[in-house]
């Protein structure tokens, strides 16, 4: 039986699905369910991110949870973060705390599954690359298309060579392009490809992960992700500083972050 808990309001009278996020109790609640639920964007701003590491903090030591499924409402998974929220003046309070969910991400104790459909770009794609195992529609299309605006994406520098080696990593990350479902199963960068990926995930929570002793998932994926917790949170460190301290300092940037917002071509000044 499923144990929802996103109908019941909080102190200030909203109730869950006024929120971002859609957050329940699944599997006679052995698994935490969190459905991004501002379709068809499900834009990865503030709102989200805090949404996003407020669950995961509170349900982390439920002691019967076996793993976490993070899906989406509307037909893509998310078109990326907020281009607004990057601009000088809240580039910086942004960038950390979407740095601090990553964190989050990769240091929780259990199996995080992600399913995809549609577009999972920017920072989208960094959330779903700090999953465990990422589970797409044949519609997927995933890409990191922050160069486009002279901007790079922090989180996915650091996540993307761990899930698909430097080179393929480069590709996305430079380039811009996307990546379709079957190239990217092919890549590493997602583990399935089916026409339904949340009930992909969920096969696979019910044959391979339902029936484990919760404790000791939990020792068995802190030994599994030990040296790669630990390479990819002090390179995020490094990164977020090139980032905020000299990539914001630069015209370019602004410029084509700005120039996006304003629905114009943008003006290099390589600089």
């Amino acid at each position: 039986m499923d144990r929802r808990v996103d109908r019941k309001p909080d102190a200030g009278g909203k109730t869950m699905s006024d929120r971002p996020l859609k957050v329940w109790l699944d599997r006679d609640g052995t698994l935490l369910r969190l459905r991004l639920a501002r379709p068809k964007a499900n834009i990865v701003d503030a709102a989200m991110i805090a949404a996003l590491d407020a669950a995961l903090a509170e349900y982390r030591e439920t002691k019967e949870l076996r793993a976490v499924l993070l899906d989406h409402e509307g037909p893509h998974f998310s078109f990326g973060a907020s281009v607004e929220e990057h601009l000088p003046g809240s580039c910086d309070d942004m960038l950390k705390a979407l740095h601090a969910l990553v964190r989050t991400m990769i240091n929780f104790p259990l199996p995080l599954l992600v399913a995809i459909k549609g577009q999972c770009l920017g920072g989208g794609l960094e959330v779903a690359a700090a999953g465990s195992m990422l589970f797409a529609a044949t519609d997927a299309k995933l890409g990191q298309p922050e160069i486009k605006l002279a901007v790079f994406a922090p989180a996915a520098s650091c996540l993307l060579p761990e899930r698909i080696g430097q080179a393929k990593a480069e590709d996305l990350l430079l380039s811009g392009r996307s990546m379709g479902a079957e190239e990217a199963l092919s890549s590493g960068l997602v583990d399935s490809v089916n026409e339904d990926p949340e009930a992909d995930a969920l096969a696979y929570f019910d044959k391979h992960l339902a029936s484990s002793s919760a404790s000791t998932l939990r020792f068995a994926v802190l030994a599994a992700r030990d040296e790669y917790r630990q390479r990819v949170i002090a390179k995020l460190e490094r990164v977020e500083t090139l980032y905020l301290s000299q990539l914001m300092e630069s015209h370019d940037a602004v410029e084509g972050l700005t120039a996006f917002l304003e629905k114009r071509p943008a003006k290099w000044e390589n600089c």
